[in-house]
């Protein structure tokens, strides 16, 4: 009889832990793997895009890369890439997707690959043309899949953590208002009200035309069995800084903050840091009005300073997280948006003709700056089609969710967003899966500027508003699934 309690209680004992297990294996167990493979280009010369001339590259200053990082729940498991390049164009970017889909269990529209926008890298897509570019080509989305393939198979078990810290001091809106009479021409013979990166001088300068984004936000990665570090994936809402070596390539500050991170925190040969470019479509590193100017640098300087003070900034965030987590669910949205294509007038289609029929170079020099890089931009979206289809992402794990923007996104709506969002941290990264110009908000349209200008911006004039809802609509269904 004495026994009988005994019994029961053992019984209930049994079934609680029965039951403790279940629910622990149904509980998700991340594991996660990280690889870097260097693309840097071998043959020479480059074209390196990025402004309005050719400029070539007849060398290497120092190593490109594609860096992945894969994280797997048991159910979903996706792949964040970032690869050092102006912008990748999606027909490569897709090409590397559907090649390292094939050979691990990766799904395409589960994998993001986003740029570093640095403006001293090789272009992307030539398909046809010089054979050094299109070899480059081939380096690139081989080594986009490879990156893909090889973090998948360096799988092992991990937690996650995610966090932010400030570094106000190296971002700066580049749209200013300018003093009464200051303002020039713009390529279509008419005035805006706000100017790109308008200089330093006070007797121009009048105010900012929109804030800035301090933040570095990671989310960090470490083995759980070492407890060492395995990933650092980073974000920071800054252009690029340029001041690179003429005539090479450069992963600018990007490959600099990958290069320096494994020191921070002490992450061994397999650790691999990322810098994705965040929503810094009208930032860059320039300080306008700065109460202490800067003093000039020497080629490569500023860009390692902005390397050590983010890879410091990084590692203050990683120091906030108080425990990495394994449990973390991880979810993925991917959209396809239509947009419209913006349309030239009849009396901008007749300028750009008139001017693109000027032979003289002494009569194009009375014209506006870029009127005839502008004029050319115009005929071309007058030919393009009605529409549009760009991909948007939205990712979870855990608490923390990532953003994919194929724009250079103006930091408006990255703020909007991480304020908006279910989440507790949320970043948003600009220039994934594809380019397709800059991304102003309506309010930034009507200031003009460069940004906006007819072929520097192809798309309709809301369509930050259209991204926005949708992604805020990918958010929130992440944030309902269990």
């Amino acid at each position: 009889m004495t026994c009988r309690p005994f019994f029961a209680t053992c019984t209930m004992f049994l079934a609680f832990a029965s039951a403790s297990i279940a629910i622990a294996q149904d509980a998700p167990a991340i594991r996660a793997g990280a690889a870097a493979i260097d693309i840097t280009p071998k043959k020479f010369p480059l074209n390196m895009p990025g402004g309005f001339a050719a400029n070539m590259a007849e060398k290497a200053n120092d190593p490109l890369h594609a860096r992945a990082l894969v994280l797997d729940d048991g159910k979903t498991v996706i792949a964040l890439v970032l690869v050092d390049n102006l912008g990748a164009a999606q027909q490569a970017i897709d090409e590397a997707k559907f090649m390292a889909s094939r050979k691990c269990p990766i799904l395409p529209e589960n994998m993001l690959v986003s740029s570093t926008h640095s403006h001293s890298c090789p272009a992307s897509n030539i398909i046809d043309g010089p054979p050094e570019a299109v070899a480059y080509r081939k380096l690139l989305v081989e080594g986009i899949a490879e990156a893909i393939v090889k973090a998948h198979g360096n799988l092992r078990p991990a937690a996650v953590g995610a966090a932010s810290h400030p570094l106000p001091d190296e971002v700066f809106n580049r749209r200013w208002f300018l003093k009464p009479g200051t303002m020039p021409l713009n390529p279509f013979g008419g005035k805006d009200l706000v100017k790109m990166n308008p200089g330093t001088s006070p007797d121009v300068l009048s105010h900012a035309a929109g804030p800035t984004d301090p933040d570095i936000t990671i989310l960090s990665v470490q083995d759980t069995k070492t407890r060492k570090p395995l990933a650092i994936y980073a974000n920071y809402s800054l252009h690029y800084v340029g001041g690179t070596p003429k005539a090479a390539v450069s992963a600018d500050y990007f490959g600099e903050f990958a290069r320096l991170m494994p020191s921070r925190v002490g992450g061994g040969v397999d650790f691999v840091a990322m810098m994705t470019n965040g929503t810094s479509g009208d930032i860059n590193n320039i300080p306008f009005n700065a109460a202490s100017p800067r003093p000039p640098r020497e080629v490569f300087e500023q860009i390692r300073i902005v390397a050590q003070k983010s890879a410091d900034a990084a590692w203050l965030a990683r120091n906030k997280i108080t425990a990495h987590k394994s449990d973390a669910r991880i979810g993925m949205i991917q959209r396809e948006i239509t947009l419209k294509h913006r349309r030239p007038t009849k009396e901008q289609i007749e300028r750009a003709e008139a001017i693109v029929a000027i032979k003289d170079e002494a009569e194009l020099a009375k014209l506006p700056r870029l009127a005839d890089a502008y004029a050319k931009r115009t005929l071309a979206l007058a030919k393009a089609g009605e529409t549009l289809k760009v991909p948007l992402q939205a990712i979870r794990i855990g608490d923390f969710a990532i953003c994919a923007i194929p724009f250079e996104t103006f930091v408006e709506i990255g703020l909007d967003l991480k304020k908006r969002s279910p989440f507790s941290r949320t970043m948003v990264v600009g220039i994934a899966n594809g380019y397709n110009g800059y991304l102003p908000t309506p309010e930034q349209h009507k200031l003009g500027g460069y940004e906006t200008w007819l072929g520097t911006n192809k798309v309709q004039e809301d369509t930050s508003v259209i991204l926005t809802d949708n992604l805020l609509e990918m958010l929130a269904e992440l944030a309902k699934r269990k």
